[in-house]
């Protein structure tokens, strides 16, 4: 397709806008309201990847896996009324996790717009709350303007989702526009002052108990090399914030956790004792935070170092000591030159004792139940290789990945902090379509794996091979946990009704088996990694198993202990 000056249509200049921003795949609902935009993808087969999926929350989705492993906007197209709405759940956790994403969206004709036409919805309206921008083209020959924006938008700063709405007309109409192939957007951010790079190694070396907490959208396998040597320099522990183990080599001395749902009480601990806090690239959202109670925004007594790529964040919750307006890989470019004035021995004690906590919560014991999901997890972990790309998405089985898995290397783990469940199986799929040579293995509870388990179709047509691991307890884990706390006995609206996975995944072309019993799961395993494409192993696991530090029964017996 020739980028230069000349007239076409509206969906032609949308796709040479495209690859002027060097897209090479996209994921897609087909939609008659943007069939200029596949037809003009039909032209380019051989440089845009067309990735058709089976509803549009498994697109976005994918999309948004896609922004996660590449650091470019996944780009994802859907139709107007229903297929935006599918879509926004991807938006949604694309703007939680800081995840670069463009949604195109089709629209209704511009001279049907506020009849209330066939699915017409006001897309820049429905989802301004959850995108970064979201807007709707109305002049043709603007389309590479806001195509190079949209793009721009997303990486800048915090990155995040955009959406553009696309009439029928703008995309069928002839336009004449010319594309600059040289404006290529790239990621913008803010970078610390040497000032305050100075401030942060004198509160280090001032402090004895320093940790430092990982985590946001910017982040590279080269700054979990520097930010580590940094730590180790100066004698500091480093935890990741939620589902985001893989910024730090989890084999690293100074790497000592993960501030997950209901993280290992030690380490939670360690945290309210820190007499300092380095913050880079997180939120402290509520769920790191245990609902902003294990660093208190009102009470906190550490020191507070808050570096975030948006100004708006800093300040907004947490009255940071040090707050610094810039983006991780700027950051630790700078804390990478820095050395201590000091031997950092007061603090050795401090990160050992630290990181010994880690190192024994991976510890495994053998558990009551037909099958122990932290044998599982322990034994797919020695089974496949080190750069293996994790992906899940939300439930009480994710416990055991987040615990009992150790990464080594960035981009090994993909899952939401939106705590969106349907994402783990299209964000396999995606994943193994990018790094066709690397393993890929999906956890997926079974109520989560329903959400998305049509994805498989897609799997199939474009040849991916995920090992997919469905642990099947017939509940929604999660919601029964809650239920029992708050509601102990009163079960109701958390039992499912479950179709036989292995005919289901069968059915798609899958290898597929049921394990029963833990001793049954290694020989599985070794015939699922050598299947030829994707294969599914069914875990079939006990209810009474509800999470991985309790069962239903204790959680029983502490609720009737507490109404004595």
């Amino acid at each position: 397709m020739d980028n230069t000056k000349t007239t076409r249509r509206g969906g032609d200049l949308l796709v040479a806008s495209l690859l002027a921003q060097k897209v090479d795949r996209a994921f897609c609902v087909p939609g008659e309201s943007y069939l200029p935009v596949l037809d003009a993808l039909h032209d380019v087969s051989d440089q845009i990847d067309l990735v058709v999926c089976r509803h549009e929350s498994g697109a976005a989705n994918m999309a948004e896996a896609y922004g996660k492993l590449t650091g470019r906007p996944g780009v994802c197209f859907v139709t107007r009324g229903p297929g935006a709405t599918n879509a926004s759940t991807g938006i949604h956790t694309a703007f939680q996790d800081s995840t670069p994403l463009v949604l195109f969206v089709g629209q209704v004709n511009s001279s049907m717009k506020h009849r209330e036409g066939f699915q017409e919805v006001d897309f820049a309206a429905m989802f301004t709350p959850l995108a970064k921008w979201a807007a709707e083209i109305t002049d043709p020959a603007r389309i590479p303007e806001y195509v190079h924006r949209a793009f721009q938008t997303a990486m800048a700063g915090r990155p995040g989702p955009v959406v553009l709405s696309l009439p029928e007309d703008i995309l069928s109409d002839l336009v004449s526009s010319e594309i600059d192939p040289g404006l290529l957007a790239a990621p913008i951010s803010g970078a610390p002052t040497e000032g305050q790079l100075s401030r942060i190694a004198e509160l280090v070396e001032a402090a004895e108990r320093p940790l430092l907490i990982v985590g946001g959208g910017d982040w590279t396998a080269v700054l979990g090399e520097q930010v580590a040597g940094f730590a180790e320099r100066f004698g500091v522990p480093i935890a990741a914030s939620l589902r985001c183990q893989d910024y730090v080599n989890n084999y690293h001395p100074n790497y000592v956790g993960h501030l997950t749902i209901g993280a290992e009480p030690k380490l939670v601990e360690r945290v309210r004792q820190a007499d300092l806090l380095i913050v880079m690239g997180a939120r402290l959202g509520e769920m790191t935070t245990a609902g902003y109670t294990i660093i208190d925004p009102a009470k906190r007594g550490a020191m507070l170092v808050h570096i975030y790529p948006d100004p708006e964040e800093l300040g907004r919750v947490y009255q940071a000591n040090l707050a610094i307006n810039a983006g991780a890989p700027a950051t630790v470019e700078g804390l990478a030159r820095l050395q201590p004035k000091t031997g950092n021995t007061k603090r050795g004690n401090w990160v050992a004792e630290a990181r010994a906590d880690y190192v024994a919560s991976l510890a495994v014991t053998p558990r009551e139940t037909s099958v122990d999901l932290a044998q599982v997890v322990t034994e797919i972990r020695k089974a496949v290789p080190a750069d293996t790309i994790v992906c899940s998405g939300a439930g009480n089985y994710t416990a055991w990945a987040h615990r009992f898995w150790q990464f080594s290397s960035f981009r090994t783990q993909l899952a939401p902090t939106s705590g969106a469940m349907g994402y783990g199986v299209p964000a396999a799929i995606a994943a193994s379509l990018i790094y066709r040579d690397r393993t890929v293995v999906c956890f997926a509870g079974d109520g989560c794996f329903q959400m998305s388990s049509q994805e498989l179709a897609t799997a199939a047509q474009f040849g991916a091979r995920v090992l997919f691991v469905v642990v099947n307890n017939s509940m929604l884990g999660t919601i029964r946990m809650h239920q029992e706390r708050e509601f102990p006995g009163r079960v109701y609206a958390t039992d499912l009704v479950n179709p036989d996975f292995v005919a289901l995944a069968r059915s798609y072309g899958l290898a597929a088996e049921r394990v029963e019993h833990t001793a049954d799961f290694g020989a599985a395993l070794q015939r699922a990694l050598a299947a030829k494409g994707s294969a599914l192993i069914e875990v079939v696991t006990e209810k009474e198993a509800i999470s991985h530090r309790t069962t239903i029964s204790a959680m029983r017996e502490k609720a009737k202990a507490s109404q004595k």
